[in-house]
């Protein structure tokens, strides 16, 4: 009877060790779910972060990521809460495009000190919590905007600029919220410092404008025309939506393609302008490589993987603001300046923009071939 009972033991013992070596390498085994990554948009009114949420949803889904998109329509407090929302649904990274590069800290360090990783996409985020920022040069953007105004005045070397005569250059930064406004007007006053030490351009007018509002850039532009009684030589203006709304005031006192304006992101609209002979410069940022090079980021970072070409700025360095202490490993890529001349090469041939778009209105005897 022992020897019976003995030998039942031991062969539920030997069922019980088979099936918990079953369980443990079975393939059948439930899976862990896919890891959530989630997109927080400031707006969809800018014309490209639509399509971006697309590219990068596409591209993490790709690489086996399941994704949320949240879009704040300008809204600070809500970006936060989406944010907020997103972690409590179990993300584990954060691609954010921030709609106020202060306020949005609020949401992103309570993410970082749950184990998220965020990363700051385009637009800087102030806090040293964040796993990384990919952005292009955005000084850079600046200085070839004002470089692009300054050779259609024929600087340096005009004679017909002098300090008994100087240029009269309108200012228009961008949305005074966004850091990225910040470092173009810095690259922008870099180009432009001896020319004003000189006396041989005179700022008229300086203005920012909120959420980068077209609408916003024209009014201003219509308020300067009239204290200025129309004189103006040039605008730097910080990107090709303002640019366009200050056109259009500048159309209506007959000065489009007189007086010379920049602008920033090769948009369809912009480059059109440019070859109208209206717009005079764009600054072009290929977004097509900056979506690829976020996700490669965040699919290292969850990883646990170092980021191929991360280098550590300073928060001091990147806002200007030497109170703010702590490194961030961030990553830039190159920008183009681009005009009349080579708009058909950079823009069209390379496929950023359609040619039906860019050569909208243009006449058929003016037209480049179709590449």
């Amino acid at each position: 009877m022992k020897s019976k009972l003995m030998r039942v033991l031991m062969l539920l013992m030997v069922a019980i060790m088979v099936v918990a070596s079953m369980s443990a390498c079975s393939p059948t085994a439930a899976p862990a779910g896919k890891v959530k990554i989630g997109l927080s948009f400031s707006d969809f009114a800018t014309e490209r972060w639509k399509p971006e949420s697309e590219l990068l949803t596409k591209l993490l889904n790709e690489k086996g990521y399941d994704v949320v998109v949240q879009e704040a329509n300008h809204d600070v407090k809500l970006q936060n809460d989406q944010i907020d929302n997103m972690v409590a649904q179990g993300v584990k990274g954060l691609i954010v495009i921030a709609e106020d590069g202060e306020a949005v800290v609020t949401s992103v360090d309570k993410a970082a000190a749950a184990g998220v990783h965020v990363i700051a996409y385009d637009r800087l985020i102030k806090t040293k919590n964040i796993a990384a920022y990919l952005s292009f040069d955005n000084t850079e953007v600046g200085r070839q905007e004002a470089l692009g105004v300054l050779t259609a005045l024929g600087l340096p070397g005009s004679t017909t600029w002098t300090a008994a005569n100087p240029a009269k250059v309108v200012m228009s930064g961008g949305s005074p919220t966004d850091n990225n406004a910040h470092l173009v007007r810095a690259g922008q006053e870099e180009v432009m410092k001896s020319y004003v030490d000189s006396g041989v351009i005179k700022v008229v007018a300086d203005f920012w404008v909120e959420n980068w509002d077209a609408a916003k850039a024209l009014a201003n532009m219509e308020n300067t025309l009239t204290a200025q009684q129309n004189k103006i030589d040039a605008v730097v203006a910080s990107n090709d939506g303002t640019a366009l709304g200050e056109l259009t005031a500048l159309k209506a006192q007959g000065l489009a393609g007189k007086v010379p304006i920049s602008g920033q992101d090769a948009t369809a609209d912009g480059c059109n302008s440019i070859v109208k002979g209206e717009q005079t410069v764009t600054v072009y940022k290929d977004f097509r490589l900056l979506a690829p090079k976020v996700v490669d980021m965040m699919d290292a970072l969850i990883k646990g993987n170092p980021i191929e070409g991360a280098k550590p700025f300073s928060l001091a360095t990147l806002t200007g603001n030497k109170d703010l202490a702590g490194d961030i490993q961030c990553v830039f890529l190159p920008v183009v300046q681009v005009t009349k001349a080579n708009v058909y090469d950079e823009i069209v041939k390379s496929g950023f923009q359609p040619y039906d778009a860019v050569y909208r209105d243009i006449p058929a005897n003016q037209l480049p071939p179709k590449p």
